[in-house]
């Protein structure tokens, strides 16, 4: 254990030497927390809205102060024929524009279709289509305010429809805010990207600079070097943790229901994944630049596209849904949110606790197989 230790002991020490080193470990998950939460908001409210009123009657500038009252739109502009909005929308000025013809007002009153259209910009399909639904909602509420004033105002009784009424409850997230969602999902890849780049290219270096060769003739063993290099990186996974949870729960609001000591140490279960990762780089490549280069493209960005932390795994081909059942960043993202959101504990959680325990220990074990060959 003593001879372990010392190597833990050197790996800290060259990491504090390398002073460019201590910001990007400590400094940048705490600067990439705050940008991507205020950056990553999927909320639609206040889209740009262009009108175009031909009508000019009470109804329809009634209709124009529902919209703006429901907080989803804001009219930035306005112009006299539909043909000018797409000016608007071209330069993306404006999302959307609303066009209240002629004649809206008489059709209303006359209990007669009146039509408006919806000129939406469609190259954000989800904005748009959350847009739609939105402003669909607002004219529909609207029409059915205006023929109960036009019952009421001709002496005749409501009419009794048998409806189905939809009455939400959403649990975990009532006020279906897209941060508290997307915010726990960077802490999972910070952790990803900072522990399999600094285990990868922590290796890597010691290659680079000659001192493996040195290590090799040690009576250090194999087992005792791997953990010993791997340890630290580990280690300041951890502190990252720490970090970043307190930044997203008192920066953020983002509440955190379940177990902290749970997060940790289903944490550590994923670090053995990304650790591992990064020493089975380490063993395939030659120099840092390679080592970075390998472990962004062949590992990070396959795993974050598929573990479900931006796409819905659920609407992958079924192929596709399969082979994210290899990347371990599915199951920490599920772990990330139930704790967060959901307060689940550890009799929920076991499932994905029990694939990343299984895999980190595979990864390690096939990464240290390889790292030992070099070695011998």
């Amino acid at each position: 254990m003593r001879v372990l230790w010392r190597v833990i002991v050197k790996e800290f020490l060259q990491i504090r030497r390398d002073r460019k080193m201590i910001p990007v470990i400590f400094v940048a998950p705490i600067v990439q927390i705050t940008v991507f939460g205020f950056a990553v908001n999927t909320d639609v409210t206040n889209v740009p809205t262009v009108l175009v009123d031909q009508d000019r009657s009470a109804s329809s500038r009634e209709l124009v102060e529902r919209f703006v009252e429901s907080g989803y739109f804001e009219i930035i502009g306005s112009g006299e024929r539909a043909a000018e909005i797409d000016r608007w929308l071209v330069t993306s000025q404006a999302q959307l524009g609303l066009v209240i013809g002629q004649g809206f007002g008489a059709a209303l009153a006359s209990s007669r279709p009146a039509a408006v259209q919806l000129i939406v910009d469609g190259s954000d399909a989800a904005s748009a289509n959350v847009a739609l639904g939105y402003a669909s909602s607002v004219t529909r509420e609207f029409g059915a305010l205006v023929e109960e004033r036009r019952r009421r105002a001709a002496g005749a009784p409501p009419v009794a429809v048998g409806q189905a009424v939809l009455v939400p409850r959403v649990f975990y997230n009532p006020d279906l805010k897209s941060r508290w969602f997307y915010v726990p999902a960077v802490l999972a890849m910070i952790l990803m990207v900072m522990t399999m780049l600094l285990s990868a290219m922590g290796v890597v270096r010691e290659k680079e600079i000659g001192t493996m060769e040195q290590l090799i003739v040690t009576p250090i063993r194999p087992w005792q070097l791997i953990v010993g290099k791997l340890a630290p990186f580990g280690a300041i996974g951890v502190i990252q943790v720490f970090l970043v949870t307190a930044v997203t729960v008192f920066g953020f609001s983002v509440p955190l229901r379940g177990s902290f000591p749970l997060l940790l140490g289903l944490t550590v279960l994923f670090l053995l994944n990304t650790l591992g990762l990064g020493l089975l780089v380490s063993t395939l490549v030659e120099t840092q630049q390679q080592a970075m280069m390998a472990a962004v493209f062949t590992a990070m960005v396959p795993m974050i596209y598929l573990s479900g932390l931006i796409f819905p795994i659920e609407n992958m081909p079924r192929v596709i849904q399969l082979v994210t059942y290899a990347v371990p960043l599915r199951y920490y993202a599920e772990i990330i949110r139930g704790v967060f959101l959901r307060g689940s504990a550890i009799d929920v959680l076991w499932p994905e606790a029990l694939m990343l325990l299984g895999m980190g220990l595979f990864l390690l074990a096939v990464a240290a197989l390889r790292f030992r060959k070099r070695l011998d």
